[in-house]
């Protein structure tokens, strides 16, 4: 399957499932979402802020530039970053 994009005037919302107290932190593509590994435990926001942290790193922009917009206690959430939908795309092929 292919990766599920909304796109709209300069950002791309996507779904993210999180695996939290990976032994390595990855990027793969789950039928339409991306299964992202952290080593961060969900503790007081730890896997969040790695999460965050991980997708602005891969993707080359600012942390301020990725934000939970659904989901932020539970394992599936939704991203909204501010970059192009071809390097969302291309984030489970790095």
């Amino acid at each position: 399957m292919t990766l599920a994009l909304e796109e709209g005037p300069g950002w791309v919302r996507f779904e993210v499932r999180v695996a939290p107290r990976a032994a390595r932190e990855s990027i793969t593509v789950h039928g339409t979402a991306l299964k992202i590994a952290l080593h961060a435990p969900p503790v007081d926001g730890e896997a969040n802020e790695a999460l965050v942290a991980l997708v602005a790193s891969r993707l080359g922009i600012g942390r301020r530039d990725v934000r939970i917009v659904r989901g932020e206690r539970g394992r599936t959430k939704i991203l909204e970053v501010r970059a192009p939908a071809d390097a969302v795309r291309a984030l489970a092929t790095r």
